[in-house]
Protein backbone atom coordinates (compact mmCIF):
# COMPACT_ATOMS: atom_id res chain seq x y z
CA UNK A 1 0.00 0.00 0.00
CA UNK A 2 2.90 2.35 0.83
CA UNK A 3 4.47 1.84 -2.61
CA UNK A 4 1.16 2.51 -4.24
CA UNK A 5 0.72 5.75 -2.28
CA UNK A 6 4.27 6.82 -3.07
CA UNK A 7 3.69 6.29 -6.79
CA UNK A 8 0.63 8.53 -6.57
CA UNK A 9 2.33 11.27 -4.52
CA UNK A 10 3.25 13.35 -7.54
CA UNK A 11 -0.24 12.97 -8.95
CA UNK A 12 -1.57 14.15 -5.59
CA UNK A 13 0.48 17.33 -5.72
CA UNK A 14 -0.43 18.38 -9.26
CA UNK A 15 -4.01 17.24 -8.56
CA UNK A 16 -4.97 14.94 -11.35
CA UNK A 17 -8.65 15.65 -11.72
CA UNK A 18 -10.54 12.42 -11.24
CA UNK A 19 -14.27 12.22 -11.67
CA UNK A 20 -16.35 12.58 -8.53
CA UNK A 21 -18.72 9.99 -7.28
CA UNK A 22 -21.66 11.05 -9.44
CA UNK A 23 -22.26 10.57 -13.14
CA UNK A 24 -21.47 13.17 -15.80
CA UNK A 25 -22.40 13.64 -19.41
CA UNK A 26 -20.05 14.66 -22.20
CA UNK A 27 -17.65 17.49 -21.37
CA UNK A 28 -18.62 20.98 -22.55
CA UNK A 29 -16.46 24.07 -23.00
CA UNK A 30 -16.89 27.83 -22.84
CA UNK A 31 -17.47 28.24 -26.59
CA UNK A 32 -20.42 25.85 -26.43
CA UNK A 33 -22.20 27.86 -23.73
CA UNK A 34 -21.50 31.23 -25.42
CA UNK A 35 -22.85 29.89 -28.72
CA UNK A 36 -26.00 28.57 -27.03
CA UNK A 37 -26.48 31.80 -25.08
CA UNK A 38 -26.24 33.98 -28.19
CA UNK A 39 -28.49 31.64 -30.16
CA UNK A 40 -31.18 31.67 -27.46
CA UNK A 41 -30.98 35.34 -26.46
CA UNK A 42 -34.27 37.18 -27.14
CA UNK A 43 -32.48 40.55 -26.97
CA UNK A 44 -30.14 39.66 -29.83
CA UNK A 45 -33.02 38.27 -31.88
CA UNK A 46 -34.96 41.48 -31.26
CA UNK A 47 -31.96 43.56 -32.37
CA UNK A 48 -31.58 41.57 -35.59
CA UNK A 49 -35.29 41.88 -36.33
CA UNK A 50 -35.16 45.65 -35.73
CA UNK A 51 -32.57 45.98 -38.52
CA UNK A 52 -34.87 44.09 -40.90
CA UNK A 53 -37.78 46.32 -39.90
CA UNK A 54 -35.76 49.44 -40.72
CA UNK A 55 -34.92 48.05 -44.14
CA UNK A 56 -38.64 47.69 -44.73
CA UNK A 57 -39.13 51.30 -43.61
CA UNK A 58 -36.60 52.50 -46.20
CA UNK A 59 -38.61 50.72 -48.88
CA UNK A 60 -41.78 52.34 -47.54
CA UNK A 61 -40.21 55.78 -48.00
CA UNK A 62 -39.68 55.05 -51.68
CA UNK A 63 -43.19 53.66 -52.00
CA UNK A 64 -44.71 56.76 -50.38
CA UNK A 65 -43.29 59.04 -53.09
CA UNK A 66 -44.55 56.95 -55.95
CA UNK A 67 -47.99 57.77 -57.43
CA UNK A 68 -50.72 56.90 -54.95
CA UNK A 69 -53.79 55.56 -56.75
CA UNK A 70 -57.16 55.20 -55.01
CA UNK A 71 -60.67 54.31 -56.04
CA UNK A 72 -63.20 56.82 -54.71
CA UNK A 73 -66.95 56.28 -54.48
CA UNK A 74 -69.14 59.01 -52.94
CA UNK A 75 -72.90 58.67 -53.35
CA UNK A 76 -75.31 61.25 -51.97
CA UNK A 77 -79.10 61.58 -52.05
CA UNK A 78 -81.19 64.25 -50.27
CA UNK A 79 -84.87 63.92 -51.29
CA UNK A 80 -87.42 66.74 -51.11
CA UNK A 81 -90.81 65.37 -50.01
CA UNK A 82 -93.89 67.56 -50.38
CA UNK A 83 -91.68 70.63 -50.46
CA UNK A 84 -89.76 69.62 -47.29
CA UNK A 85 -86.05 68.85 -47.48
CA UNK A 86 -82.60 70.38 -48.07
CA UNK A 87 -82.45 73.24 -50.52
CA UNK A 88 -82.02 71.50 -53.82
CA UNK A 89 -80.03 74.44 -55.19
CA UNK A 90 -77.34 73.53 -52.66
CA UNK A 91 -77.64 69.76 -52.69
CA UNK A 92 -78.76 69.10 -56.25
CA UNK A 93 -80.82 66.44 -54.47
CA UNK A 94 -78.41 63.73 -55.56
CA UNK A 95 -74.70 63.40 -56.32
CA UNK A 96 -72.85 60.31 -57.49
CA UNK A 97 -69.03 60.22 -57.72
CA UNK A 98 -67.21 57.14 -59.04
CA UNK A 99 -63.57 58.07 -59.61
CA UNK A 100 -60.02 56.84 -59.72
CA UNK A 101 -57.64 59.37 -58.15
CA UNK A 102 -53.84 59.55 -58.47
CA UNK A 103 -51.54 61.77 -56.37
CA UNK A 104 -47.82 62.34 -56.82
CA UNK A 105 -45.63 64.29 -54.38
CA UNK A 106 -42.41 65.68 -55.82
CA UNK A 107 -39.29 65.64 -53.66
CA UNK A 108 -35.66 66.29 -54.50
CA UNK A 109 -32.88 63.72 -54.40
CA UNK A 110 -31.38 65.49 -51.38
CA UNK A 111 -34.62 65.03 -49.45
CA UNK A 112 -34.70 61.31 -50.19
CA UNK A 113 -31.00 60.91 -49.45
CA UNK A 114 -31.35 62.53 -46.03
CA UNK A 115 -34.24 60.24 -45.17
CA UNK A 116 -32.31 57.16 -46.36
CA UNK A 117 -29.27 58.32 -44.40
CA UNK A 118 -31.48 58.51 -41.31
CA UNK A 119 -32.64 54.93 -41.84
CA UNK A 120 -29.07 53.74 -42.39
CA UNK A 121 -27.80 55.55 -39.29
CA UNK A 122 -30.63 54.04 -37.27
CA UNK A 123 -29.61 50.61 -38.58
CA UNK A 124 -26.02 51.33 -37.58
CA UNK A 125 -27.17 52.39 -34.11
CA UNK A 126 -29.24 49.23 -33.69
CA UNK A 127 -26.38 47.08 -34.99
CA UNK A 128 -23.95 48.69 -32.54
CA UNK A 129 -26.40 48.22 -29.68
CA UNK A 130 -26.79 44.58 -30.71
CA UNK A 131 -23.02 44.06 -30.71
CA UNK A 132 -22.75 45.64 -27.26
CA UNK A 133 -25.60 43.42 -26.05
CA UNK A 134 -23.77 40.38 -27.43
CA UNK A 135 -20.56 41.53 -25.76
CA UNK A 136 -22.42 41.95 -22.46
CA UNK A 137 -23.87 38.46 -22.84
CA UNK A 138 -20.44 36.99 -23.61
CA UNK A 139 -19.02 38.60 -20.49
CA UNK A 140 -21.91 37.43 -18.31
CA UNK A 141 -21.77 33.84 -19.60
CA UNK A 142 -17.99 33.76 -19.34
CA UNK A 143 -18.14 34.98 -15.73
CA UNK A 144 -20.73 32.30 -14.92
CA UNK A 145 -18.63 29.65 -16.68
CA UNK A 146 -15.51 30.72 -14.78
CA UNK A 147 -17.41 30.50 -11.48
CA UNK A 148 -18.73 27.03 -12.39
CA UNK A 149 -15.27 25.94 -13.51
CA UNK A 150 -13.84 27.12 -10.19
CA UNK A 151 -16.46 25.05 -8.35
CA UNK A 152 -15.69 22.08 -10.60
CA UNK A 153 -11.97 22.42 -9.90
CA UNK A 154 -12.61 22.64 -6.15
CA UNK A 155 -14.86 19.58 -6.35
CA UNK A 156 -12.26 17.49 -8.16
CA UNK A 157 -9.55 18.60 -5.78
CA UNK A 158 -11.59 17.88 -2.66
CA UNK A 159 -12.61 14.52 -4.08
CA UNK A 160 -8.94 13.69 -4.67
CA UNK A 161 -8.02 14.72 -1.13
CA UNK A 162 -10.84 12.65 0.33
CA UNK A 163 -9.80 9.56 -1.65
CA UNK A 164 -6.21 9.96 -0.51
CA UNK A 165 -7.18 10.41 3.14
CA UNK A 166 -9.45 7.39 2.86
CA UNK A 167 -6.44 5.35 1.73
CA UNK A 168 -4.43 6.70 4.67
CA UNK A 169 -7.26 5.74 7.00
CA UNK A 170 -6.79 2.05 6.18
CA UNK A 171 -3.11 2.22 7.09
CA UNK A 172 -3.55 4.31 10.23
CA UNK A 173 -6.28 2.04 11.54
CA UNK A 174 -3.93 -0.92 11.35
CA UNK A 175 -1.09 1.04 12.93
CA UNK A 176 -3.40 2.18 15.74
CA UNK A 177 -4.48 -1.40 16.34
CA UNK A 178 -0.78 -2.29 16.52
CA UNK A 179 -0.32 0.45 19.16
CA UNK A 180 1.99 2.45 16.91
CA UNK A 181 -0.37 5.42 17.33
CA UNK A 182 -2.65 6.28 20.20
CA UNK A 183 -6.38 5.93 19.80
CA UNK A 184 -6.84 9.69 20.30
CA UNK A 185 -4.41 10.43 17.44
CA UNK A 186 -6.37 8.18 15.13
CA UNK A 187 -9.65 9.80 16.19
CA UNK A 188 -8.15 13.20 15.35
CA UNK A 189 -7.36 11.93 11.87
CA UNK A 190 -10.83 10.40 11.57
CA UNK A 191 -12.43 13.77 12.37
CA UNK A 192 -10.32 15.35 9.63
CA UNK A 193 -11.48 12.67 7.20
CA UNK A 194 -15.13 13.33 8.08
CA UNK A 195 -14.63 17.07 7.68
CA UNK A 196 -13.14 16.47 4.26
CA UNK A 197 -16.16 14.35 3.31
CA UNK A 198 -18.43 17.23 4.31
CA UNK A 199 -16.27 19.68 2.34
CA UNK A 200 -16.51 17.42 -0.71
CA UNK A 201 -20.32 17.30 -0.38
CA UNK A 202 -20.55 21.07 -0.08
CA UNK A 203 -18.28 21.48 -3.11
CA UNK A 204 -20.56 19.19 -5.11
CA UNK A 205 -23.61 21.24 -4.15
CA UNK A 206 -21.85 24.50 -5.04
CA UNK A 207 -20.85 23.12 -8.42
CA UNK A 208 -24.41 21.99 -9.15
CA UNK A 209 -25.74 25.45 -8.27
CA UNK A 210 -23.15 27.27 -10.41
CA UNK A 211 -23.70 24.89 -13.31
CA UNK A 212 -27.48 25.40 -13.11
CA UNK A 213 -26.95 29.18 -13.13
CA UNK A 214 -24.79 28.83 -16.25
CA UNK A 215 -27.53 26.84 -18.02
CA UNK A 216 -30.12 29.42 -16.96
CA UNK A 217 -28.15 32.32 -18.44
CA UNK A 218 -27.72 30.41 -21.71
CA UNK A 219 -31.40 29.52 -21.95
CA UNK A 220 -30.67 25.80 -21.64
CA UNK A 221 -33.00 23.30 -19.99
CA UNK A 222 -30.58 20.67 -18.73
CA UNK A 223 -30.39 18.98 -15.33
CA UNK A 224 -27.30 16.91 -16.08
CA UNK A 225 -23.84 17.93 -14.92
CA UNK A 226 -20.80 17.69 -17.16
CA UNK A 227 -17.09 18.14 -16.53
CA UNK A 228 -15.97 21.64 -17.47
CA UNK A 229 -12.83 22.29 -19.46
CA UNK A 230 -10.56 25.19 -18.57
CA UNK A 231 -11.90 28.46 -20.05
CA UNK A 232 -8.57 29.00 -21.85
CA UNK A 233 -9.12 32.75 -21.69
CA UNK A 234 -6.16 34.73 -23.01
CA UNK A 235 -5.54 38.43 -22.63
CA UNK A 236 -6.27 40.16 -25.95
CA UNK A 237 -4.77 43.32 -27.35
CA UNK A 238 -7.21 46.15 -26.89
CA UNK A 239 -7.86 48.43 -29.89
CA UNK A 240 -7.64 52.18 -29.65
CA UNK A 241 -10.75 53.28 -27.77
CA UNK A 242 -11.76 55.57 -30.65
CA UNK A 243 -12.01 52.46 -32.85
CA UNK A 244 -14.01 50.39 -30.38
CA UNK A 245 -17.70 49.66 -30.72
CA UNK A 246 -18.35 51.61 -27.51
CA UNK A 247 -16.95 54.85 -28.96
CA UNK A 248 -18.70 54.25 -32.30
CA UNK A 249 -21.99 54.33 -30.42
CA UNK A 250 -21.44 57.98 -29.49
CA UNK A 251 -20.26 58.82 -33.03
CA UNK A 252 -23.39 57.28 -34.54
CA UNK A 253 -25.60 59.10 -32.04
CA UNK A 254 -23.99 62.38 -33.13
CA UNK A 255 -24.70 61.63 -36.81
CA UNK A 256 -28.29 60.73 -35.95
CA UNK A 257 -28.79 64.10 -34.28
CA UNK A 258 -27.33 65.91 -37.30
CA UNK A 259 -29.61 63.93 -39.58
CA UNK A 260 -32.61 64.82 -37.42
CA UNK A 261 -31.65 68.50 -37.76
CA UNK A 262 -31.49 68.14 -41.56
CA UNK A 263 -34.92 66.50 -41.62
CA UNK A 264 -36.38 69.37 -39.59
CA UNK A 265 -35.00 71.84 -42.14
CA UNK A 266 -36.47 69.82 -45.03
CA UNK A 267 -39.88 69.70 -43.36
CA UNK A 268 -40.10 73.49 -43.80
CA UNK A 269 -39.26 73.52 -47.50
CA UNK A 270 -42.08 74.19 -50.03
CA UNK A 271 -43.83 71.02 -51.17
CA UNK A 272 -45.29 70.40 -54.59
CA UNK A 273 -47.81 67.69 -55.44
CA UNK A 274 -49.98 66.86 -58.44
CA UNK A 275 -53.40 65.25 -58.30
CA UNK A 276 -55.40 63.81 -61.16
CA UNK A 277 -58.64 61.89 -61.27
CA UNK A 278 -60.99 60.37 -63.82
CA UNK A 279 -64.42 58.82 -63.53
CA UNK A 280 -68.10 59.59 -63.30
CA UNK A 281 -69.51 62.57 -61.40
CA UNK A 282 -73.19 63.34 -61.81
CA UNK A 283 -76.31 64.59 -60.10
CA UNK A 284 -78.37 62.54 -62.57
CA UNK A 285 -80.33 65.75 -63.38
CA UNK A 286 -79.09 66.76 -66.81
CA UNK A 287 -77.64 64.39 -69.43
CA UNK A 288 -76.20 61.95 -66.85
CA UNK A 289 -74.79 59.81 -69.61
CA UNK A 290 -72.40 62.63 -70.50
CA UNK A 291 -70.97 63.09 -66.96
CA UNK A 292 -67.82 61.04 -67.52
CA UNK A 293 -64.69 63.17 -67.27
CA UNK A 294 -61.36 63.91 -65.67
CA UNK A 295 -59.57 66.67 -63.71
CA UNK A 296 -56.09 67.68 -62.59
CA UNK A 297 -54.69 69.91 -59.86
CA UNK A 298 -51.34 71.27 -58.77
CA UNK A 299 -50.83 71.90 -55.04
CA UNK A 300 -48.01 74.01 -53.58
CA UNK A 301 -47.52 74.24 -49.80
CA UNK A 302 -45.23 76.97 -48.41
CA UNK A 303 -44.69 76.96 -44.61
CA UNK A 304 -45.01 80.48 -43.19
CA UNK A 305 -45.53 80.23 -39.42
CA UNK A 306 -45.74 77.20 -37.14
CA UNK A 307 -45.89 78.78 -33.69
CA UNK A 308 -42.06 78.47 -33.22
CA UNK A 309 -42.19 74.69 -33.36
CA UNK A 310 -39.05 74.54 -35.52
CA UNK A 311 -37.04 76.58 -33.02
CA UNK A 312 -38.19 74.31 -30.16
CA UNK A 313 -37.20 71.21 -32.12
CA UNK A 314 -33.70 72.61 -32.66
CA UNK A 315 -33.44 73.42 -28.94
CA UNK A 316 -34.39 69.85 -28.12
CA UNK A 317 -31.64 68.52 -30.43
CA UNK A 318 -29.08 70.85 -28.80
CA UNK A 319 -29.93 69.46 -25.36
CA UNK A 320 -29.62 65.90 -26.67
CA UNK A 321 -26.22 66.74 -28.16
CA UNK A 322 -25.00 68.17 -24.85
CA UNK A 323 -26.14 64.99 -23.10
CA UNK A 324 -24.33 62.87 -25.70
CA UNK A 325 -21.06 64.77 -25.26
CA UNK A 326 -21.32 64.52 -21.47
CA UNK A 327 -21.93 60.76 -21.63
CA UNK A 328 -19.07 60.27 -24.11
CA UNK A 329 -16.58 62.10 -21.88
CA UNK A 330 -17.74 60.20 -18.80
CA UNK A 331 -17.53 56.74 -20.38
CA UNK A 332 -14.19 57.52 -22.01
CA UNK A 333 -12.69 58.42 -18.63
CA UNK A 334 -14.36 55.38 -17.08
CA UNK A 335 -12.87 53.13 -19.76
CA UNK A 336 -9.29 54.31 -19.21
CA UNK A 337 -9.67 54.15 -15.42
CA UNK A 338 -11.14 50.65 -15.44
CA UNK A 339 -8.59 49.19 -17.86
CA UNK A 340 -5.71 50.63 -15.81
CA UNK A 341 -7.19 49.31 -12.56
CA UNK A 342 -7.84 45.84 -14.01
CA UNK A 343 -4.31 45.68 -15.39
CA UNK A 344 -2.90 46.37 -11.92
CA UNK A 345 -5.15 43.71 -10.39
CA UNK A 346 -4.06 41.18 -13.02
CA UNK A 347 -0.40 41.86 -12.30
CA UNK A 348 -0.93 41.35 -8.55
CA UNK A 349 -2.94 38.17 -9.09
CA UNK A 350 -0.27 36.69 -11.36
CA UNK A 351 2.34 37.41 -8.69
CA UNK A 352 0.25 35.68 -5.99
CA UNK A 353 -0.19 32.60 -8.18
CA UNK A 354 3.55 32.44 -8.87
CA UNK A 355 4.47 32.78 -5.18
CA UNK A 356 1.87 30.23 -4.09
CA UNK A 357 3.16 27.70 -6.62
CA UNK A 358 6.64 28.12 -5.15
CA UNK A 359 5.24 27.61 -1.66
CA UNK A 360 3.40 24.52 -2.85
CA UNK A 361 6.70 22.83 -3.74
CA UNK A 362 7.84 23.04 -0.11
CA UNK A 363 4.47 21.89 1.17
CA UNK A 364 4.68 18.86 -1.11
CA UNK A 365 8.16 18.03 0.13
CA UNK A 366 6.90 18.20 3.71
CA UNK A 367 3.92 15.95 2.97
CA UNK A 368 6.11 13.43 1.19
CA UNK A 369 8.51 13.31 4.15
CA UNK A 370 5.68 13.02 6.68
CA UNK A 371 4.07 10.19 4.72
CA UNK A 372 7.26 8.15 4.90
CA UNK A 373 7.59 8.80 8.64
CA UNK A 374 3.89 8.08 9.17
CA UNK A 375 4.36 4.41 8.32
CA UNK A 376 7.06 3.97 10.95
CA UNK A 377 5.27 6.01 13.57
CA UNK A 378 8.03 8.64 13.67
CA UNK A 379 5.72 11.59 13.02
CA UNK A 380 2.69 12.77 14.89
CA UNK A 381 -0.64 12.49 13.13
CA UNK A 382 -1.34 16.07 14.17
CA UNK A 383 1.76 17.23 12.25
CA UNK A 384 0.66 15.26 9.21
CA UNK A 385 -2.81 16.83 9.41
CA UNK A 386 -1.21 20.29 9.62
CA UNK A 387 0.80 19.52 6.48
CA UNK A 388 -2.37 18.39 4.70
CA UNK A 389 -4.13 21.56 5.87
CA UNK A 390 -1.32 23.72 4.52
CA UNK A 391 -1.55 21.90 1.22
CA UNK A 392 -5.32 22.49 1.09
CA UNK A 393 -4.87 26.17 1.86
CA UNK A 394 -2.22 26.58 -0.83
CA UNK A 395 -4.30 24.82 -3.46
CA UNK A 396 -7.38 26.82 -2.52
CA UNK A 397 -5.37 30.01 -2.83
CA UNK A 398 -4.17 29.00 -6.28
CA UNK A 399 -7.67 28.02 -7.41
CA UNK A 400 -9.21 31.26 -6.14
CA UNK A 401 -6.55 33.37 -7.83
CA UNK A 402 -6.70 31.41 -11.08
CA UNK A 403 -10.44 32.06 -11.14
CA UNK A 404 -9.80 35.72 -10.28
CA UNK A 405 -7.24 35.84 -13.09
CA UNK A 406 -9.81 34.54 -15.59
CA UNK A 407 -12.39 37.02 -14.32
CA UNK A 408 -10.03 40.00 -14.66
CA UNK A 409 -8.99 38.97 -18.18
CA UNK A 410 -12.68 38.63 -19.09
CA UNK A 411 -13.34 42.17 -17.86
CA UNK A 412 -10.40 43.54 -19.88
CA UNK A 413 -11.29 41.59 -23.03
CA UNK A 414 -14.81 43.00 -22.84
CA UNK A 415 -13.49 46.27 -24.28
CA UNK A 416 -11.85 44.71 -27.34
CA UNK A 417 -14.97 44.73 -29.55
CA UNK A 418 -14.58 46.72 -32.78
Amino acid sequence: MLCSLTRHTKAFVVILFVLPAFAFSQQKNLDYFIEQGIQNSPLIKESNNAVFLNRIDSLRILAAYRPQVNGVSNNYYAPVIHGYGYDEIITNIRNFNEQISATKTFVGKRNLQIQFNGIQLLNDSISIAGKITEQDLRRTITAAYVAAYGSWRQLKFNNEIYNLLSSEDTILKKLTQASVYRQTDYLTFLVTLQQQHLTKTEAKQQYQNDYATLNYLCGLVDTSFTPLDSPHIELQQLPDYNNSIFYKKFTTDSLLLKNASQQIALAYKPKLSVTADAGYVSSLTFTPYKNFGLSAAVNLTIPIYDGNQRRLQYQRLNILEQTRVSNKDFYTNQYHQQVAQLSQQLQTTNQIISETNEQLKYVHTLIDANRKLLITGDVRIADYIIAISNFLNSENTITQNVIKQFQIITQINYWNKQ
